[in-house]
């Protein structure tokens, strides 16, 4: 009802009363708001002298009264309130209208919905708690916040910063960052972000809080911290583990709270007797160690002890340490998979429900009865490309969401033509249908080690909209025409299409026929039952298309490397299944140049879409942009090159991608790797954005060396995708004078991308975290004094007072190695370079750390050393289990094995085409970023899927630790 929307945004404020729309407005819920106040028979004026929320009250009951009788008495309307003057009012004036408070709602209508009961009696046993509280504190643990007016005023005149808390995970007691966001309309000459030390400058922010930021005196700045730590829970760092004094200041208020579901453990027996003399108050740990402890009232806390739980922040007074919530819902046992798996999904804040039937009611028949056809009258509205194109796809092994496909062929005039075909699955997703608002809210296919979450029903992803060998499909393509040997680009056109793709290939055949070599023939389904001429025929055909499409790539991608676009390489890694479908091994993927060849062609495609469709729409296209990075975060790069006599020159793509490529050490492959993993550290992310947000100038993608880019290529799995499929039809039907329809407006189009961007970063930590989880799982069964897994080469990229921190190419993981333990003890190497804990001391210089014992004894280890680990895991009651390294050895590790990879390690080269997962990074201002993509065979309704074995979806876990731009630059 609109008066009772108004209501909350009188009482509670615009941030939940814009809540309340958004859940209102989403299709999924079925609700309607009804416009009370502009209906002749519900509307009521306000009398003089009654209060706002005496005239909202009463319009309401009004409203349900008039809607009672319009209903002709058929069905009860039930007004749900906590005014018990409202109650007793109204409660008994109409039989039919019930006016009851939300507890008496529970009982009489929902008496068994035991998860609501809980819930309610959660959330009231809180408000009591902090009411009492309130009356019984009077000292103040933090600074009151300054009202909104002051904040705004003071953003506005540059005394107040606005920008976004990012607290520091490996020391969140004490060190948080503030990134700005703007300055109103005072310049600034601040170049970095503020530091906030302490608890109290922090003044009750939690992480992810928009916040206003007061600087402090210079005298007062601190530094960052450059010592490696665990976690802990110290309330001060050593003055020696400090770098130099940056901006430092204190939160003088929160602009927008950005409080979600928090996953907690409550503490153990010992714990919470030495907790609180009062059993039902107790303070619970957050999953997320940038999250403070919660105080919550609970009956329940000793049956909990041994479950990962949810709660809700309700409040932070500023006369408590601690800020107060309430219970949600138990997740499962801690250490349990699918209890871990499900802290994982709600720490992303993702929710993902089996489609609903009014959903899957939308979708096209098919099934291997009755497979799906083309419809004949859609057929004459599209361009038949089944018998004039040699259309073929190329995807991993297993895979069966085929979203793109590819064509070349000579034209009559001689030249040639280049062909990218997509699925068209904005044919069968009806703009603002039910299963177009699911995909909208998903946004993006959810990838974890084990399992996936698709935005679309599999009868599309794995079906309809798969382009297969040998069946009609609908698609969208983008058709260049080539000047024969230079390959210039004559003209383009757009078409809706129908396909039949003749070749399902996987990347290894496609490499193999691009190599000459003749043994993959046999792995081509298609070419087999063929008579011997007819198999050469087509073999021919294949090998010539293959062959033309890599060279097309090759000078694609030379006119894009010569205006500055990056090469930033990983590792990929292939995880190795014994015959239980138990992890065997973690082992680098060997590249292929036919990746590459395949994602220059998606490049091609996306960059002229971008093109297309900001033409037509200058002001609400979506394309994606990937800003320049600021030129401070380039110092680490720029300093450890230079300890191997590189230079650096980052003032722009061009001049960093040439210097990137001069950066090689021959007796070591390794460190251009890790110089490539650094300058993607100083990477901005790349995002959606809507072309009426922003400048033409803003445009540009820092990365792929271009001027306009979007995403295009993958509407099965990205519903930016979908969008853009969806412009690019309206751009053509524009052209021809037709009806131009389901195009958003530049704001809603901007809140869209915004969405979008959100969900994609929640989709990247949650990847990366459950590929954490699995790899904890890989070594926590071994043992590392006598299995050789555990002891492997690393290398060393960054120096720390207290350590190092270490790439292990073998896993493709990246940690930290302590010099100095909790014991006060250094290391030390024997004769055989072995090494021991002795007491002593360190020394930290810019590129080397030095260890030296009281009897007299030195070691040191410099960047880009060889070093031996041993690989442990260090598990948590409350947290995510973590890999831990230490160096046992300061010499290479070598055996034939790691030889191998190391061989193998020197011609990686990333999958640009599909999406990759990056591993963590100790560095604090690494921004995280990651891609899983992981291929199920094995679907369940829905397309909710998840393997047989926990471990058998795990052949596709791509875990890499040097982290890849392409990431940024492709998607």
């Amino acid at each position: 009802m609109q008066t009772a929307c108004q209501a909350v945004q009188h009482q509670k404020g615009r941030r939940q009363y814009n809540k309340l729309r958004n859940l209102v407005k989403d299709a999924r819920h079925d609700c309607t708001v009804f416009a009370n106040e502009f209906h002749q028979h519900s509307y009521l004026p306000r009398e003089k002298g009654e209060s706002m929320e005496k005239w909202q009250t009463r319009s309401i009951y009004n409203a349900a009264v008039w809607y009672y009788n319009h209903c002709l008495g058929q069905m009860p309307v039930v007004m749900v309130t906590e005014d018990e003057d409202a109650i007793r009012q109204y409660g008994n004036e109409t039989e039919g209208v019930f006016v009851i408070s939300f507890k008496n709602y529970l009982d009489n209508f929902w008496p068994d919905l035991k998860a609501a009961h809980e819930l309610f009696d959660s959330i009231l046993q809180a408000r009591r708690e902090r009411e009492s509280e309130s009356q019984e504190n009077n000292g103040k643990e933090y600074p009151e916040h300054l009202p909104v007016e002051i904040l705004e005023a003071g953003i506005k005149s540059g005394r107040y910063i606005q920008g976004t808390l990012n607290v520091n995970k490996h020391r969140a007691q004490l060190e948080a960052f503030v990134r700005l966001q703007g300055f109103g309309s005072k310049e600034t000459e601040l170049q970095s972000d503020i530091l906030i030390y302490g608890a109290r400058a922090r003044n009750r922010a939690i992480h992810g809080d928009v916040v206003a930021v007061e600087l402090l005196p210079l005298h007062e700045w601190k530094g960052r911290t450059v010592a490696l730590c665990e976690n802990e829970t110290e309330d001060k760092a050593p003055a020696d583990t400090t770098g130099d004094p940056m901006p430092t200041g204190k939160v003088v208020g929160i602009i927008q709270k950005n409080w979600r579901d928090y996953v907690v453990t409550f503490p153990s027996k010992e714990e919470s007797q030495s907790q609180s003399r009062n059993a039902q108050k107790i303070l619970v740990t957050p999953w997320d160690y940038r999250i403070p402890k919660i105080r919550i009232s609970t009956q329940q806390a000793e049956a909990l002890q041994e479950y990962r739980v949810v709660v809700r922040i309700d409040s932070w007074e500023s006369t408590s340490v601690y800020p107060n919530g309430h219970f949600v819902r138990v997740l499962g046992r801690i250490g349990d998979l699918e209890g871990e798996i499900a802290a994982i999904l709600v720490e992303n804040s993702i929710c993902v429900a089996p489609f609903s039937e009014i959903q899957m009611s939308e979708m096209p028949m098919s099934s291997s009865k009755n497979p799906w056809k083309v419809n004949p009258e859609e057929e004459k509205k599209r361009l038949d490309l089944r018998d004039t194109h040699l259309i073929f796809s190329i995807d991993p092994k297993g895979c069966e969401d085929v979203d793109d496909a590819l064509s070349v062929r000579t034209l009559p005039n001689g030249n040639l033509e280049l062909g990218v075909h997509i699925a068209d699955v904005t044919h069968f997703v009806t703009a603002n249908s039910y299963t177009d608002v699911e995909a909208r809210a998903r946004a993006t296919t959810y990838y974890l080690a084990d399992r996936r979450y698709d935005m679309l029903p599999s009868v599309l992803s794995a079906d309809v909209c798969s382009l297969l060998s040998g069946v009609d499909r609908y698609a969208v393509s983008v058709l260049w025409e080539l000047e024969k040997e230079s390959y210039e680009m004559l003209r383009v056109c757009y078409n809706k299409t129908i396909i039949r793709s003749a070749y399902k290939l996987v990347y290894e055949a496609a490499q193999g026929l691009l190599d000459g070599d003749a043994s993959v023939v046999g792995d081509i389904l298609e070419l087999k039952n063929l008579d011997e001429r007819t198999r050469q025929k087509k073999l021919d055909e294949l090998v010539w298309a293959i062959s033309k499409l890599a060279d097309i790539a090759r000078h694609v991608r030379a006119k894009r490397d010569s205006c500055g676009a990056l090469e930033l390489e990983g590792v990929e890694i292939q995880v190795q299944l014994d015959d239980k479908n138990n992890i065997h091994d973690l082992i680098p993927k060997q590249p292929l140049e036919v990746h590459e060849t395949v994602a220059e062609c998606m490049i091609l495609a996306n960059h002229w879409v971008a093109k297309k469709i900001s033409e037509n729409f200058p002001h609400q296209a979506l394309l994606r942009q990937h800003p320049p990075p600021r030129q401070e975060f380039f110092t680490e790069l720029r300093e450890c090159a230079s300890t191997k006599g590189f230079s650096i020159d980052t003032r722009s793509n061009k001049a960093l991608a040439e210097s990137l490529d001069k950066a090689h050490d021959p007796l070591d492959p390794i460190v251009n790797k890790l110089l490539r993993s650094m300058a993607t550290h100083a990477m901005s992310n790349a995002l959606y954005f809507s072309t009426g947000s922003c400048p033409e100038e803003e445009f540009h993608h820092y990365g792929l060396a271009l001027d306009k880019y979007t995403h295009f290529t993958s509407p099965i799995r990205r519903y930016a995708d979908i969008v853009v499929h969806r412009l690019l039809m309206a751009a053509t039907l524009k052209e021809t004078k037709g009806d131009v329809d389901y195009v958003f407006s530049n704001k809603d189009l901007q809140e869209l991308c915004r969405h979008i961007n959100n969900r994609n970063r929640a989709a990247q930590r949650a990847q990366k975290q459950s590929t954490e989880l699995f790899q904890c799982m890989y070594f926590k069964d071994k043992t590392p004094e006598t299995d050789e897994c555990c002891i492997a080469d690393g290398v060393i990229y960054s120096i720390r007072t207290n350590g190092v921190l270490v790439f292990v190419p073998r896993y493709g993981i990246k940690g930290a190695a302590y010099m100095k333990n909790k014991e006060g003890l250094v290391i030390s190497c024997q004769g055989d370079r072995s090494c021991e804990w002795k007491p002593g001391s360190l020394h930290r210089f810019q590129s080397k750390i030095t260890s030296t014992t009281t009897t007299g004894e030195s070691v040191t280890l410099s960047l880009f050393d060889h070093i031996t680990v041993k690989i442990l895991v260090q598990t948590s009651r409350c947290h995510a289990a973590m890999i831990k390294l230490e160096i046992i050895r300061n010499a290479s590790y070598q055996t034939s094995d790691t030889e191998v990879s190391q061989k193998n390690f020197h011609v990686v080269k990333s999958d640009l085409v599909k999406e990759v997962s990056e591993s963590a990074e100790a560095a604090q201002r690494a921004q995280e970023k990651a891609r899983v993509e992981v291929i199920d065979e094995d679907y369940q309704e829905y397309c909710q899927t998840k393997g047989a074995s926990l471990y058998q979806l795990l052949e596709e876990i791509r875990d890499l630790a040097l982290l890849d731009v392409s990431a940024d630059i492709r998607t």
